[in-house]
């Protein structure tokens, strides 16, 4: 079982509060009664030495004093001559006794013999007589000064009693009940029990506090840290402080800023590397096709070559129109690869980069009306309307020569798919800085997974069909190529009965300076 830092930290400081409360209280118990002892002891030598300072003789002068002294200590005071006859006495009104005499109640004194007559235990009879005391201890305080520990057998009582000579050899006694010390020292261990008590809970509450005030931002830095673990950089530590913690939360903020970046670039440039990668695979997969494509193309015209050549070389045909015919197809199907080769040079050059255009200035119009006219004859060969809006002469730049070439391919790509009606439309919208040329013929749809497909080298929708109008699949993508060269859009549209391609030019007029 897996225990919290909170709940570490609380039990960790809830067991210091409660064991330095426990070990106040067993001090308590235990020294409190001999420091009080000690305490009072101190009093009472004092008391005596001041109140032997102002005493002249007569107690009677010091009544005030010794109230004064009685009620501050709590204790009883007793002061009498040497002989044992009582001069003051805090327990009640006595009468003077003649110490010689033998009617006296109660014996004046009892001396022990010492060395030092000052030190010359003397103890004032008790009212009413009983036994004496039992002395539990003595100490000398010095030579004018003794303090006994008593025990009272009648009362059952222990006294700590002060006995001083004073100077004019009056004895002064104070005498202090032990029972009131014990007294206060228990009422004092109660309120100290009761006050830890408060403390221990007080302690806790603070320690429960204090524990969940210390570890919220460790669990804000630790959340933070777990977002950090899953490449959540979003979050940052609001820690406001300037200890330790604050430090370390300015520190993760910064290592957090310094991971999104570096992992961001790290993104970057892996999807960089995956791009160029899939692009190397794509140049890798048309390099392929295109070997195998041109393979393909080549096959059958040199196959045809091949054999019609080694037919003349076998004399096969005897006649001269067989002779004839073997020749027109061994030329026709060379003219085929001149311009299949040419094609691919002419793709190979405007692909490679290193293509340079040749841009001017030129009207549009009179390019196109020009090439309708070449191939006006074929229209009419093959019964196909030419429906074109009248188009006003509208100056473009670029590459005339590469545009022709738009032109041409797209017009024969048109011509060679005109079905059905065998209807062909030209017409031309204009924009702010281009014109967009389109050119519609009717047939069938291009299917909507080839739309893309038709501008790559060698695709045909219908291999059978291209193959049968002399075509390679390379001229779309030469309009793609010139296109892209030249910045300019293109594209390719189904509609209802047919097929709509599109091109943009660049007007002259809003080129300027660029060029």
């Amino acid at each position: 079982m897996t225990v919290s830092l909170r709940a570490k930290l609380f039990i960790i400081l809830s067991g210091l509060v409660l064991f330095f409360v426990l070990m106040f209280l067993g001090l308590t118990r235990i020294g409190l009664e001999k420091f009080y002892t000690s305490q009072k002891k101190e009093a009472l030598i004092i008391s005596s030495t001041n109140f032997d300072l102002l005493y002249q003789g007569n107690p009677k002068e010091m009544s005030l004093e010794l109230e004064r002294i009685s009620n501050t200590l709590g204790a009883g005071i007793i002061i009498f001559t040497k002989e044992g006859q009582i001069k003051y006495s805090s327990f009640g009104p006595l009468v003077d006794q003649d110490p010689s005499s033998p009617s006296s109640p109660h014996p004046p004194f009892i001396s022990n013999s010492l060395d030092n007559p000052a030190l010359s235990r003397t103890t004032p009879p008790r009212f009413p007589p009983g036994p004496p005391p039992i002395i539990k201890s003595r100490e000398i305080i010095d030579n004018r000064t003794i303090l006994e520990m008593e025990h009272d057998q009648d009362l059952k009582i222990d006294f700590m009693v002060i006995r001083h000579k004073m100077t004019n050899d009056d004895i002064l006694i104070i005498k202090q009940p032990l029972a009131l010390i014990s007294e206060s020292v228990s009422v004092a261990a109660q309120f100290i029990i009761f006050t830890g008590i408060l403390s221990v809970a007080a302690g806790f509450i603070w320690a429960f506090f204090f524990a969940k005030r210390f570890t919220l931002p460790i669990i804000e830095l630790n959340r933070i840290a777990q977002s950090m673990s899953q490449l959540d950089f979003s979050q940052k530590c609001t820690i406001n402080r300037n200890d330790e913690l604050g430090e370390l939360g300015k520190s993760i903020n910064h290592l957090s800023y310094q991971l999104d970046t570096a992992i961001s670039e790290l993104n970057k440039k892996n999807q960089q590397l995956m791009a160029d990668v899939e692009k190397e695979r794509k140049l890798d997969t048309m390099r392929k096709n295109f070997v195998s494509s041109v393979s393909h193309e080549l096959k059958t015209p040199l196959s045809l070559i091949l054999g019609y050549a080694e037919g003349l070389r076998e004399n096969v045909a005897q006649d001269e129109d067989s002779k004839n015919y073997y020749c027109s197809v061994i030329i026709d199907e060379a003219e085929k690869m001149d311009k299949l080769v040419k094609d691919l040079l002419n793709l190979s050059q405007i692909e490679s980069g290193f293509f340079q255009l040749s841009r001017n200035a030129f009207d549009f119009s009179l390019l196109l009306q020009d090439i309708l006219l070449k191939y006006s004859t074929i229209l009419t060969e093959r019964k196909i309307i030419l429906e074109m809006d009248n188009i006003d002469p509208c100056v473009v730049y670029g590459d005339e020569l590469r545009i022709e070439q738009i032109l041409l391919n797209l017009f024969t790509n048109a011509i060679d798919h005109a079905e059905f009606k065998k209807i062909i439309k030209i017409w031309v919208k204009e924009a702010d800085n281009q014109i967009r040329v389109f050119m519609y013929n009717s047939g069938r749809p291009i299917p909507e997974e080839s739309l893309e497909k038709i501008w790559t080298s060698f695709y045909k929708v219908d291999k059978a069909r291209t193959r049968e109008y002399g075509g390679y699949g390379l001229g779309l993508s030469i309009v793609r190529a010139i296109q892209e060269l030249h910045g300019n859009h293109y594209g390719v549209n189904n509609v209802e009965d047919g097929v709509v391609f599109w091109f943009d030019l660049t007007k002259a007029k809003n080129i300027g300076n660029l060029y």
